[in-house]
């Protein structure tokens, strides 16, 4: 990692649009598509300032067919472009999952790595704005599924930053997925040239009585349980930041010191993300285990659009409190 300069604080999503600029300017084989990105910036103004400093060559706006252009995407990506796609909602990915799965994330593979595809999908996802199932949907389960395709889930500004400028230089395709609810959370950043590599999980807290490795949004919901145990329970809590590749040596390391482990996700906890974890501990690392893990996420149904539904179907800090106290109340 080069030498970072002064720190300043931004937006997560300003960290975003800084890390599109600096790889756009690093390389003229980088460029932008999606809805409205040209016009507007995209609907939530990531892209905003790229069209006027680069044209509509290397920012593109495109009709309403995710379907088309994340396929065009991919074709560009095997001649040696390097397009970073944003796709609306995350939701809307599904009626490209041909072009995403199919052609983007086996490609490679079928060609005996002859043809490359250094491609990056922005996709925001999220609940919290109460805007339904639709919406407000978690794919990143779907994608860790997916051979072929990696998959990086930034909680920070920093770490929003860092994270998309190693997923742009990626020669795979790569799901880049930011929480909507974090946009406007901000934090100091670094000035400068600088990364964060993939497949490198993050301590944000250490503890010593229990693990709690939470994805995305749900880092900060673990963080603020953490913090109102202190004194009581000594919660150790990790991001792993890329979902795939996963840094299990953190993980195993944390568990070691703990001997307990809860695993956080605000997708639904049936068959997901918190579950592989688990089975990879189990695997890896069950002498190490005291207490049985336990995976926390949503309801096993669509998000609610009633505020008080929403919130009662995803894990909060309070469930989180619930639980860290079940766990270690469980030792085997």
């Amino acid at each position: 990692m080069a030498k970072m300069q002064e720190k300043r604080t931004i937006w997560y999503k300003t960290a975003i649009n800084e890390a599109m600029l600096e790889e756009m300017e690093r390389d003229e084989r980088v460029f932008v598509i999606g809805e409205d990105v040209d016009i507007f910036g995209g609907v939530f103004k990531i892209t905003k300032g790229l069209v006027e400093k680069f044209g509509n060559r290397r920012v593109r706006g495109t009709p309403i067919s995710e379907a088309a252009f994340i396929g065009l995407a991919a074709g560009a990506a095997m001649t040696g472009l390097r397009p970073i796609v944003e796709i609306m909602y995350v939701d809307f990915a599904l009626v490209a999952m041909d072009q995403l799965i199919n052609q983007a994330a086996s490609s490679c593979y079928m060609s005996g790595g002859k043809v490359r595809l250094p491609l990056v999908f922005r996709g925001q996802y999220g609940v919290g704005t109460r805007e339904a199932a639709q919406h407000s949907r978690n794919f990143e389960s779907w994608l860790v599924n997916t051979p072929g395709i990696k998959v990086v889930m930034p909680s920070t500004a920093y770490d929003a930053k860092g994270l998309l400028k190693s997923a742009i230089r990626d020669d795979n395709p790569v799901l880049y997925l930011e929480n909507r609810v974090l946009y406007t959370q901000k934090e100091e950043v670094p000035r400068g040239e600088w990364l964060v590599p993939l497949g490198v999980a993050a301590l944000r807290r250490e503890g010593a009585d229990i693990t709690v490795v939470a994805t995305g949004y749900a880092v900060h919901k673990a963080l603020a349980a953490a913090a109102s145990l202190a004194g009581r329970i000594d919660v150790e809590v990790v991001d792993p930041r890329t979902l795939d590749p996963l840094d299990m040596e953190t993980i195993l390391k944390s568990v070691e010191k703990t001997s307990a482990l809860l695993v956080v996700q605000e997708g639904v906890v049936k068959a997901g993300f918190a579950a592989e974890v688990i089975r990879r501990v189990a695997e890896e690392g069950f002498d190490l285990l005291d207490y049985p893990p336990v995976a926390l996420g949503a309801w096993d149904v669509p998000v609610p659009f009633s505020p008080v539904l929403e919130d009662a179907a995803i894990p909060q800090s309070e469930d989180i409190v619930r639980t860290i106290q079940e766990v270690l109340g469980k030792k085997r």
